[in-house]
């Protein structure tokens, strides 16, 4: 990948991936499992959790196909690759004289094509850097728009809660 094209967006828009675009044949599993996809993708994921929140979506997307990857499931993680190779220069900044912690949230509804599952998508920064941020199916199935809102408010009122008391407790 060092010598890729470089893209600007991690995933197209809207792009879905599912289940059916695996391997149905023996012969289609064997050619796949010489492909590092597991590996690859734990590589992202390292990243995502330490530095590089920007790829969350694409990486937790093709991290549910880790059991039976495809070859277009292959496709969209060499092309998070090729946006992290063209925005190598992208980084979390810290920095401002405010010490407010400020969240964002939000979900799809059954964006999940497999499962009709939601995801849920949080993210809290403090003096303008991030500090906290997830993207993860939702664990139930919610039945509107409405309801995968309010899960995702829930889930992202709890984070919130627990960086107020750790900040309090480090005396802020």
């Amino acid at each position: 990948m060092q010598d890729c094209k470089l893209i600007s967006t991690s995933l197209p828009v809207n792009f879905k991936l599912s289940s059916s675009m695996s391997p149905s044949s023996e012969a289609e599993r064997m050619k796949m499992s010489r492909v590092p996809y597991a590996s690859v993708v734990g590589s992202l994921m390292f990243a995502m959790n330490c530095t590089r929140l920007d790829i969350a979506h694409a990486v937790g997307i093709v991290s549910r196909y880790m059991a039976n990857p495809g070859r277009e499931h292959w496709n969209v993680v060499k092309r998070v690759l090729r946006y992290l190779k063209g925005t190598e220069n992208v980084a979390l900044c810290y920095g401002g004289l405010d010490f407010i912690v400020k969240g964002y949230v939000d979900s799809d509804y059954a964006g999940d094509i497999d499962k009709s599952k939601s995801t849920t998508g949080y993210v809290f920064a403090l003096t303008s850097g991030a500090v906290s941020w997830v993207l993860k199916l939702q664990s139930v199935v919610a039945t509107s728009t409405t309801e995968a809102e309010y899960v995702a408010t829930t889930q992202a009122s709890k984070e919130a809660v627990w960086l107020k008391m750790i900040l309090k407790e480090l005396g802020h």
